[in-house]
């Protein structure tokens, strides 16, 4: 039998701020939330001018170890003061820009590509990234239940009455942290398919989506939520990806809350998501105070499965990130060592 998850609140691109309440939710849900508690032994904050440098810290369990090992590895090889400080995407990318923080683990694109061009002139995008996906998902066991393949099959009602969970006829479908620019995204989909006629389109923290997914998983429940890999929940469960048409550019016209409060009405995008990936990023000025630090952060080279055990170490085993990232250098000192020389060194 496969493990339970116990999420801890994280968000994967913007900033934390507290969940409204949910009505669509099962009580079993609710009930396995109530165990949940926010991690304390990490991400302390300080005075910027404490340290030799700050990392940001992001809210979700593969930034928080890549933030953690890379403090642990300029520590021990560079003998530098690093200080990790937790922090939302929107508040990193600021400081960033002004010289407060120095480097940033995990930046999703396409997602945040209009913090990356806002910021051009002071932040740096490490060239090497981690490949990813974002799509829509259900489960092994909804699909034999229900017979949904492909997003189109969420067009028929008589089949997203199956992931009703409080009798109204109307199906749920988590689409992601209310904070989190992929939602909107999803939102934007949602209305282009057209499936957002017959699902109710649930915007809360991860924690709670995939706990409906635990859930679901353990009743034997259909469920269909929006996904991304590398994710913990392909390691945990049956997961099938929904068909979806391949991405198109020229059908591709988003338009952010940020950018225009008609949002919603003047982007339209019914296929698939463009090719996703994660990476570094830090503050330009790092390359004239501390050479040695950016040629270590455009060297770093994790694999999505490396990503994918950082989050299982984290949510499932319930290690720290500061000691699984310390387990992780001392593990791993050789190719630490050629990440601080430098590519092709």
């Amino acid at each position: 039998m496969k493990q339970r998850l116990y999420r801890e609140r994280y968000l994967r691109d913007g900033e934390y701020v507290p969940a409204k309440p949910v009505k669509r939710l099962r009580a079993a849900v609710f009930g396995r939330l109530a165990a949940l508690s926010f991690l304390t032994s990490i991400g302390q904050a300080g005075p910027a001018s404490a340290a030799d440098l700050v990392v940001a810290m992001p809210n979700w369990p593969s930034g928080q170890v890549t933030a953690n090992i890379i403090k642990t590895a300029l520590k021990k090889d560079l003998s530098l003061d690093v200080e990790v400080r937790e922090m939302g995407t929107m508040t990193a990318f600021a400081g960033l820009a002004s010289g407060q923080v120095d480097i940033h683990p995990e930046v999703w694109l396409p997602n945040l590509n209009s913090l990356v061009t806002k910021y051009a002139d002071k932040v740096q995008i490490a060239d090497i990234g981690v490949s990813a996906w974002q799509g829509i998902c259900t489960t092994k066991q909804t699909v034999k239940k229900t017979g949904i393949h492909g997003v189109k099959d969420l067009l028929d009602p008589k089949k997203t009455a199956a992931f009703d969970t409080d009798g109204d006829g109307k199906g749920e479908m988590w689409v992601g942290a209310e904070t989190w620019s992929s939602t909107a995204i999803e939102r934007i989909r949602a209305k282009s398919y057209g499936y957002d006629k017959d699902l109710q389109l649930l915007q809360m923290p991860e924690e709670m989506g995939m706990a409906a997914v635990d859930a679901a998983e353990a009743t034997d429940k259909p469920i269909v939520f929006a996904c991304y890999s590398p994710h913990v929940v392909f390691k945990l469960h049956d997961i099938v990806k929904l068909d979806e048409p391949a991405y198109d550019a020229a059908k591709w016209h988003v338009v952010l809350p940020a950018d225009d409060p008609d949002w919603l009405a003047k982007s339209d995008a019914p296929v698939a998501w463009d090719r996703a990936h994660f990476h570094i990023a830090y503050t330009k000025s790092l390359a004239t105070r501390k050479p040695e630090v950016t040629k270590f952060l455009e060297s770093i080279d994790f694999t999505p499965e490396e990503i994918t055990d950082m989050s299982y170490a984290v949510e499932v085993d319930r290690i720290s990130p500061a000691d699984y990232a310390e387990s992780w250098v001392e593990k791993n000192e050789d190719r630490v060592a050629k990440w601080l020389k430098g590519r092709g060194q």
